[in-house]
């Protein structure tokens, strides 16, 4: 057992994002960087609605999966900052912190960056499914394609986000938007194979529940 003068002389770690500390840098010279010296930069909606707007220019119907191919790519590269981050922080690789710390540390994450409040629903893990949830997504409103608002860029890094995360080559497909009146952004995440019937459902009006009952039905 711990004792209390142990604890007292060995301060337990906080939340490495807390915004008070995680944010810094020079607001009226417009630098921002994060606690360990890293540029961050911030993103107005209009220019996600530019991008997205120049790419279905360039490329029509293929806009979405260039921006999902992006948000992939970009993950990537913040999945290892955030694993040597969070690792170098509370001294313990990311495989050796309890669940409940490694999700709330993600949350944190998600928040302090402005990319929304994230849950994960794990209900579905045993047909082989992680469920995300999103709130306030910066990129609800600036991806519409065909009438359907996809994520596209958000479920690309998720995919990659979480196929680091976990050592598997995961596909993220979207089953709710805010944008289309859902209350949250449902994502799932699974094997590419047992995800290609999403879209199909999706744009039959199907609600994210019961496109959940058909994707479980279909592995049986």
């Amino acid at each position: 057992m711990i004792s209390v003068e142990a604890l007292r002389n060995e301060p337990l770690p906080g939340n490495y994002f807390a915004p008070d500390v995680y944010l810094q840098g020079d607001y009226e010279l417009g630098l921002l960087e994060n606690r360990s010296g890293d540029r961050l930069i911030a993103v107005p909606e209009i220019l996600l609605e530019a991008i997205r707007e120049g790419l279905e220019e360039e490329v029509g119907p293929s806009s979405g999966l260039v921006m999902f191919q992006c948000g992939r790519w970009w993950a990537k590269n913040f999945y290892r900052r955030f694993g040597e981050d969070v690792s170098n922080y509370y001294g313990k690789p990311l495989a050796d912190m309890a669940m409940v710390e490694l999700i709330q540390c993600i949350k944190h994450c998600w928040k302090t960056h402005g990319w929304g409040v994230i849950d994960l629903d794990m209900s579905y893990n045993q047909q082989g499914f992680l469920v995300v949830t999103i709130r306030n997504s910066p990129f609800s409103a600036t991806e519409v394609q065909d009438n359907l608002s996809m994520n596209f860029t958000e479920a690309g890094i998720l995919s990659a986000f979480f196929s680091q995360l976990t050592g598997r080559d995961l596909h993220c497909a979207q089953t709710s938007c805010e944008s289309m009146g859902a209350e949250v952004n449902h994502f799932v995440l699974g094997i590419a194979e047992r995800l290609q019937s999403t879209e199909a459902l999706v744009k039959g009006g199907l609600d994210h529940d019961t496109i959940m009952e058909r994707l479980c039905i279909a592995d049986q």
